[in-house]
């Protein structure tokens, strides 16, 4: 199984970000794929393939991690691109977390499946929300830019969730997401 561990906004930030987003996808553009709403989270740890016979220690482990954190606040604002702007591959919102809740989180998520015997892959944690891959490098100033304005609305992260990706099985030929485990902030 292809998994990642991750806090998802509520239906109403998505709603938000969407309507901000919405006038730029109306410009299409064979450069931008544009991610799905329905897709967007904010990943703590990308787990790669894992063995389904992990996923149960790994789930327990999750759990234990998600009851220890307390809920906190969150804002999708300003905007960003990896590598970089000048040659950018991915556009996204970037995330703002006033306590580093979110970062404390993605040390004891990684952790976590660390002790279950999952490599965790990927970089330093840089708490995003994809909004767009790139299908060959690009300056993305001028995106960067106009995403820089967004300022959405506060909401308060209160779940940790476990999800399957399934490459090349949603529309478009993009990846279909399904959680197959979700734990309360109980802290």
């Amino acid at each position: 199984m292809r998994l990642f561990v991750a806090v998802v906004p509520p239906s109403e930030v998505v709603e938000d970000l969407s309507e901000f987003v919405e006038p730029r996808r109306a410009h299409p553009d064979e450069d931008i794929r544009w991610a799905a709403d329905e897709h967007w989270h904010i990943t703590l740890a990308f787990l790669g393939e894992v063995p389904e016979w992990k996923t149960e220690e790994l789930g327990e482990r999750l759990e234990r991690a998600a009851k220890r954190q307390k809920p906190f606040e969150l804002q999708l604002t300003g905007a960003g691109a990896f590598p970089g702007v000048p040659d950018a591959r991915v556009l996204y919102t970037g995330v703002r977390d006033d306590t580093d809740s979110l970062k404390h989180l993605a040390m004891t998520t990684r952790a976590a499946a660390n002790r279950a015997g999952v490599i965790v892959e990927g970089r330093k944690f840089t708490p995003h929300v994809t909004l767009a891959r790139l299908r060959r490098p690009v300056d993305a100033t001028r995106w960067v830019r106009i995403f820089d304005t967004y300022d959405g609305p506060v909401w308060t992260a209160g779940t940790l969730r476990l999800i399957e990706s399934r490459l090349g099985q949603g529309p478009g030929h993009s990846a279909a997401y399904a959680t197959v485990g979700e734990w309360e902030f109980l802290g």
